[in-house]
């Protein structure tokens, strides 16, 4: 899940690749709070799955937001 969500951070939300590892902070990684509402909408309308922003901002580093998608698809 996080090759994909590394994808979408760098193609959809244009976020410099360099800064999108597995254990960068989100703040890092350039998701501020502008990046969390676009990667939101972004995930529930390619992935099919019902994501909100606060949900992905308390999320600490980006390994934490790809776990949290990997369990949200999981259930579908």
């Amino acid at each position: 899940m996080y090759e994909l969500l590394k994808t979408i951070m760098i193609e959809e939300l244009q976020l410099d690749a360099a800064d999108v590892s597995p254990g960068a902070s989100r703040e890092d990684a350039g998701l501020d709070s502008l990046a969390v509402v676009e990667l939101s909408m972004v995930l529930s309308r390619r992935l099919g799955i019902d994501i909100h922003d606060d949900e992905l901002l308390e999320q600490r580093t980006v390994a934490d937001v790809a776990q949290l998608i990997e369990q949200r698809t999981a259930s579908v």
